[in-house]
């Protein structure tokens, strides 16, 4: 339902309805039997016209779309009634006392005459502001939209800092020579997150760069305990996707893997382009049926990368994430990088 959000009229409403008025006038007026307008049809027409703006600036907005229909309805046939006695009985009885003003017509008659040009001009602002509204309603999706996707992006920075402060912290203790390469690669990551990818999208260049970095990072808690392969093929680096997006799946990837295994840990990312530039990303982990399995699918890494999923590439995304029978985790995501290319 309309709700009457404006307590201002503006300037393009003001033109809009002295356009209206101008051409409702026009054919109010007209009489094919003779051209020339006759200037008193201007009270004739005011009587309509103030009745109109009565309805539409006081009714509408005070009854109608607070949904008090029946106070809208009784008040609206009172001033329909007004209007009907001011024309009959004092604009009629001076300019066409003869003829027009010597009977009462009845007021079936009458309500056949008033209704036409009152249902034009109420009409037209219930349209007015049912558009107004619609955008206004648009205007209100989009601002909750990105206010969600704020929300979700600022939740992946300190997931991930998280994490791989704790890993720091390990190696810190065991004075681990390979300690300053992890606060490097740590730096060159924060340093993307924090400054590259306030926009809403970015290059997918500077993303696979990024995850190249992350992984080169993340393979520092696996060491020796398995094999991590990272490919990327056919990628035309200049299309744009949403940051921070596939980080999500590599490093739950890293993170269930590490902790559940001491050895043979396999990590297989593949990502490649179609021709009709459709992104497909593959991201095959090992693990342990000794740890919680049951929470892989879950956290909010997942449920978070999911949400920005919906919302940034709704019917442009195909996810599946699947637990396997061999002790391994697979996501298969496909994302149409055409939508913001």
């Amino acid at each position: 339902m309309i709700k009457a959000e404006q307590n201002r009229i503006s300037f393009q409403e003001i033109l809009f309805q002295i356009i209206l008025n101008a051409i409702v006038f026009v054919f109010f007026a007209f009489d094919r039997r003779q051209p020339e307008i006759e200037f008193h049809k201007v009270y004739f027409y005011l009587n309509y016209a103030i009745a109109a703006i009565i309805i539409n600036y006081v009714l509408l907005p005070k009854y109608l779309y607070k949904r008090k229909y029946l106070i809208f309805i009784i008040l609206s046939m009172i001033i329909i009634g007004l209007v009907i006695f001011i024309e009959e009985a004092v604009l009629e009885q001076i300019y066409y006392p003869d003829t027009r003003g010597s009977k009462f017509l009845g007021i079936f008659q009458n309500l056949m005459g008033t209704m036409p040009t009152l249902t034009v001009l109420v009409g037209f602002k219930f349209g007015w502001d049912a558009l107004h509204t619609q955008k206004k309603v648009q205007e209100l999706k989009s601002s909750v939209k990105e206010s969600e996707l704020q929300f979700l992006k600022s939740q992946i920075n300190p997931h991930f800092l998280f994490n791989n402060l704790n890993n720091l912290y390990a190696h810190a203790v065991e004075q681990s020579p390979k300690t300053p390469d992890i606060i490097l690669e740590l730096s060159d990551v924060l340093r993307y997150m924090l400054y590259e990818c306030t926009a809403d999208f970015v290059s997918l260049g500077k993303e696979l760069k990024q995850l190249k970095s992350y992984i080169s990072l993340s393979e520092l808690q696996i060491e020796d305990r398995g094999i991590v392969n990272f490919n990327v093929e056919n990628c035309q680096t200049t299309h744009r996707i949403a940051p921070l997006i596939l980080i999500v799946f590599i490093e739950n990837a890293f993170k269930h893997s590490s902790s559940s295994q001491s050895e043979e840990i396999k990590i297989n990312i593949d990502i490649t382009e179609t021709e009709e530039g459709i992104l497909k990303f593959r991201c095959f982990n090992s693990f342990r049926n000794l740890s919680n399995t049951t929470s892989l699918e879950g956290g909010i890494g997942l449920e978070n990368v999911k949400k920005r999923l919906d919302l940034i590439y709704p019917n442009a995304h195909q996810l599946k994430v699947s637990t396997l029978e061999n002790e391994s985790f697979l996501v298969d995501l496909s994302i149409d990088l055409n939508k913001n290319s």
